[in-house]
């Protein structure tokens, strides 16, 4: 959808969607090993999931600068931003979900980490916001620059997710978000 309508912050959403799938398959791995062996430490794989995501994130952010630099410079607007409106407010709804299922779970396991983990899904529900503010104010004044700053708030979640998920491969306890 962001590709077809040069929506380049749906675009840069939906890969970031992407990569926190990526992260979804280490949190799951936690799960299951806490259940399984409370005591064991944390596997090989999930801190290799950890830092697989830092690198994502970090990829993303050059990716969304790059093409961001690109459209300013080639005056490349979008053509609507109605798709943004209506994933980024399904995606609201959904994500206030997931938190509140994982800090339930958190809790039921007494897994501090997957307490802070569902904290930080907090910030998918902030990139989400950013997405829909800039696409109904694209819709409303089709100014170009309203993709290009929900381009650049993206960009700035997106450094801010590679570092926790390296600051967690790290074992950090407790990353910005929390």
């Amino acid at each position: 959808m962001g590709v077809k309508d040069e929506t380049l912050s749906l675009f840069g959403f939906g890969l970031d969607s992407f990569i926190e799938t990526i992260s979804a398959s280490g949190v799951l791995f936690m799960i299951y090993r806490i259940r399984n062996k409370k005591d064991e430490e944390r596997s090989a794989f999930e801190i290799t999931t950890l830092k697989i995501t830092g690198w994502c994130f970090y990829a993303l952010v050059i990716i969304l600068a790059f093409s961001a630099i690109w459209n300013i410079y080639y005056g490349y607007k979008p053509h609507t931003t109605f798709w943004n409106i209506i994933v980024a407010s399904i995606s609201i709804v959904f994500m206030l979900i997931i938190v509140s299922l994982k800090k339930k779970i958190g809790s039921l396991l007494n897994s501090d980490p997957i307490i802070a983990d569902a904290n930080c899904g907090m910030v998918c529900v902030y990139m989400s916001i950013v997405l829909l503010v800039s696409g109904i104010l694209f819709e409303i004044f089709h100014i170009a620059w309203f993709d290009i700053l929900g381009t650049a708030g993206l960009i700035w979640f997106s450094v801010k997710e590679g570092r926790e998920a390296f600051d967690k491969a790290k074992g950090k306890a407790c990353c910005e978000c929390c």
